[in-house]
């Protein structure tokens, strides 16, 4: 290291000081670089070891580093899905003493993979879709906290999977404005706009390139985020007008609110001059409501979608208790250590990086399920583990970190259960919506 380094950091880690700063990104010794895929950037955008962890390290000006590191920090304050930031370090020369750019750290987002990782050889048209109205969940809790993106598009966002899902995070940031006051129409329309005609060209460019499957047309699919995006924006914000005998429709409202995974901390309710008729708007929207619940019921952290899984199945366990006065609580802890602690703890050491534990539980669920509508029988936990654990999980590649050896070009193994025949997609699809009609028998 040479020169008078500056490292900017919310959390001290020595290991910092280690890293090759005197050298280009480009120039760094293999045995610093950690070979993951990562979407397309302006800017050199490498994966780094540090302390046991990968964290992503991005060259750019000092100015837009420092605007980036704080901009990740306040989305975090503000709770919005983002990858989280960890240094910025300037004055970096090399043993010339010449400039080089500073950077951006990072940490890397464990079980993330960009959009184009998330596919084996071709992207089809209901993965796509997937990712779309994840980015537009995305961009409405965005625009929800008063931040003008400016660069919405899937290689700016990393994706997790969520139970069929997938949820979206931030990932660059360095074109964002935050308005406190909140956006006007006209903003969120431009940032809408930008999103669609940015999806469409990713998507036209992987059809170019022979990476989009026959039928996937990056219109359509383009547009969907749109549509996908207003629906929600009026679901979460829209005020309703009724008669003031359909009362009923205001726990109606919440409840729908609800089930896309919103609490309402404030709701106004007004009535006329007559007191006939009844407008109600909610004024304050917070999302993770079943994320919430499973926390506090279990202790478990899962994104949204995985939540609403895990519930499902611990208020199946519930109804099979047979106890309605049961305490909530006691029957929760029971449920952990009598079901999902001893599936996670079945599951081999060696392919605990094949997934998040609350995806793992997610997946069993449903091969459970598929398991026992072709053998016409109910299927025991511990066969359904086993059978999930040789047929589905040990063909999946590691999505804690996809390291790969450090070359060049980094191929994604083929993923047997992501990008399978559109039978199996839909008979799993068919399985979530069946499940309440399912009670497992543990």
């Amino acid at each position: 290291m040479s020169g008078s380094l500056n490292i900017t950091s919310a959390t001290a880690d020595p290991a910092l000081l280690d890293l090759p700063w005197h050298l280009p990104l480009d120039a760094w010794p293999n045995e610093n670089i950690a070979a993951l895929p990562k979407g397309i950037s302006r800017h050199l955008v490498r994966f780094a070891h540090l302390s046991g962890r990968v964290v992503a390290i991005k060259e750019t000006t000092s100015e837009m580093a420092k605007r980036e590191y704080e901009m990740l920090r306040t989305l975090q304050g503000l709770e919005i899905p983002c990858v989280e930031p960890l240094a910025v370090i300037t004055n970096r020369t090399n043993d010339d003493a010449e400039p080089l750019n500073s950077v951006l750290v990072t940490r890397h987002l464990k079980f993330s993979l960009p959009y184009r990782a998330l596919y084996s050889q071709t992207l089809r048209p209901d993965t796509a879709t997937r990712l779309v109205d994840a980015l537009a969940l995305l961009l409405v809790r965005v625009h929800m906290a008063g931040l003008f993106w400016g660069d919405v598009s899937l290689s700016n966002t990393l994706f997790r999977r969520d139970a069929g899902a997938f949820a979206a995070y931030l990932v660059d940031a360095e074109t964002g404005q935050l308005y406190p006051g909140g956006l006007s129409n006209g903003q969120r329309e431009n940032d809408l706009e930008i999103a669609r005609v940015n999806i469409a060209g990713e998507l036209m460019d992987l059809e170019a390139g022979g990476r989009a499957a026959d039928e996937l047309d990056p219109i359509r699919v383009s547009n969907g985020i749109v549509a996908a995006y207003r629906l929600l924006w009026k679901e979460l914000t829209g005020s309703e007008s009724f008669s003031s005998s359909e009362r009923w429709r205001i726990t109606e409202r919440v409840e729908r609110l609800n089930d896309l995974g919103f609490d309402i901390e404030e709701l106004a309710i007004k009535t006329d001059d007559k007191g006939t008729t009844v407008r109600i708007q909610p004024k304050v929207v917070d999302a993770g409501h079943h994320q919430r619940r499973l926390l506090r019921l279990t202790g478990l952290d899962a994104e949204e979608n995985q939540a609403r899984r895990l519930l499902n199945d611990l208020d199946s366990y519930r109804v099979s208790y047979g106890d309605p006065d049961a305490d909530e609580e006691m029957l929760a802890h029971e449920w952990l250590v009598r079901v999902f602690e001893p599936v996670i703890r079945a599951i081999p050491r060696d392919l605990m990086g094949k997934l998040e534990p609350a995806e793992i539980f997610h997946q069993l669920l449903d091969h459970r399920w598929f398991m026992a509508q072709n053998q016409s029988r109910d299927i025991p936990l511990a066969e359904a583990v086993t059978s999930y654990v040789k047929d589905v999980l040990r063909h999946r590649r590691d999505e804690a970190t996809v390291i790969e050896p450090a070359t060049g070009e980094i191929t994604i193994p083929i993923d047997v259960t992501d990008d399978e025949t559109a039978a199996l997609a839909d008979a799993h699809e068919s399985a979530a919506d069946d499940e309440a009609d399912w009670r497992l028998k543990v």
